[in-house]
């Protein structure tokens, strides 16, 4: 072999070593760099994920616990400016809606305990046919009882039946009859505008839950005082449910339930509570909050297309027969609240009927057939069988019977079974 070619293969060997070498030397700073890009891109994710979860938690506190008022003029976030008029809500009112959501939160993470003994067979038969009774009762206590005679005055009461109503009413842990049926007549009279407390043009959650946790509208505030309370405060169960309220919704939503089953048929006292008393009272809350919701966005308007309730049949299944809410808002002082020839899916009738073959009910006041057709002929959307949608012609809202804007037309065909002298 030449010298040349020695020199040559030497040059090709330093060659082909400096270029392995600065491949190795390449590859080992990629590496590097990829682990430092990926690196960056983890803590990139972490910062994002860190800073959505700060978001919505801040949104969280704004939302649930900072945002307390519907009224503009007050922040609705601590970071806010605020408003040239601001309202600086007092400390009673922030303490008064800062309780009622800590309430909600809790009789809800409660009901989910006693769904889950529910599920696991954690708890006794005799408890949940207990849970439901109860349920059934307190339903009745609020359909027969705050709604179509203390606020409609849809038929009457002897004071022995308007004690059990008032005991029933007291278990669904509801507000008292007195402020009830304040809320419901306005909610009559001003239906889905700011002025009613559970306005459904707000959408689902507000007019379900929503409104129970916001310090009312200013409209509202504003229309309240205008309703007619004098009859509730005239009314002696009334008015000592109202001053006997909290322990008596104590007392016989609480403890009497949690008891009951411990002692009698031996349940474990924490299931029994969390059973028959919070997962009881949240089913029956809901129940109610589905006319507010439900029942003024889902179904048909067979008597009036103009105004948002709604005839639905599941909404009257959960509350044993005020579903048929568009009958309802047309005709707010007929004792059956629905136009039914029988008792399905309208408990609450039979009961009111039970008690008038009894004696205890009278003055029931119903809408005869040929006004209710008239009524659906003029204004309903048709789905009423036989009937063909004419012209809009809405007509005033009324609360109930003694509403001093009811037509006079209305009070003279009304019938009335068993009137009184």
């Amino acid at each position: 072999m030449s010298p040349n070619a020695t020199e040559n293969s030497t040059i090709v060997r330093q060659n082909g070593n400096v270029h392995n070498d600065c491949s190795n030397g390449c590859s080992g700073n990629l590496s590097s760099t990829k682990v430092q890009g990926w690196k960056n891109q983890v803590l990139l994710k972490i910062d994002e994920v860190f800073n959505l979860f700060k978001h919505y938690c801040l949104r969280a506190y704004v939302i649930f616990w900072h945002e307390l008022s519907m009224d503009k003029r007050v922040r609705s976030s601590p970071y806010s400016a605020p408003p040239p008029d601001e309202v600086v809500l007092s400390d009673d009112d922030i303490f008064s809606i800062r309780r009622r959501r800590l309430f909600f939160l809790s009789i809800h993470l409660a009901a989910l305990a006693g769904l889950y003994c529910c599920i696991t067979g954690q708890v006794r038969l005799y408890t949940v046919l207990f849970m439901l009774m109860l349920g059934a009762l307190s339903s009745i206590g609020i359909t027969a009882g705050a709604h179509r005679l203390w606020s409609h005055h849809s038929y009457k009461a002897k004071w022995p039946l308007r004690v059990i109503l008032a005991i029933f009413q007291t278990v669904g842990v509801q507000y008292s009859i007195f402020n009830w049926v304040r809320d419901h007549r306005i909610h009559h009279k001003y239906t889905d505008t700011d002025a009613d407390p559970h306005n459904s043009n707000r959408g689902f959650f507000f007019s379900h839950v929503g409104w129970a946790l916001l310090m009312p509208h200013p409209a509202y505030e504003s229309k309240v005082s205008t309703i007619d309370m004098s009859d509730m405060e005239a009314d002696w169960i009334v008015m000592w449910q109202y001053k006997l309220y909290a322990p008596l919704a104590t007392l016989l939503s609480y403890v009497i339930p949690t008891v009951i089953p411990w002692w009698l048929w031996g349940e474990n006292l924490i299931v029994a509570h969390l059973v028959a008393a919070q997962f009881r009272q949240v089913l029956t809350l809901h129940g109610t909050f589905l006319i507010n919701s439900a029942a003024h966005m889902w179904g048909v308007r067979p008597y009036d297309k103009n105004i948002n309730p709604t005839e639905n049949m599941i909404v009257s299944v959960a509350t044993f027969g005020d579903g048929w809410h568009n009958y309802h808002h047309t005709f707010p002082w007929d004792y059956r609240n629905a136009e039914l020839l029988n008792y399905k899916l309208n408990i609450s009738t039979a009961f009111i009927d039970l008690f008038f073959w009894i004696g205890w009910a009278y003055d029931l006041k119903t809408v005869p057939t040929e006004l209710v057709a008239k009524r659906a002929l003029r204004t309903g959307d048709g789905s009423r069988p036989h009937d063909d949608p004419s012209e809009s012609n809405p007509e005033k809202n009324v609360f109930g019977w003694t509403d001093s804007d009811m037509p006079e037309e209305h009070r003279q065909i009304a019938e009335i079974y068993k009137k009184s002298e």
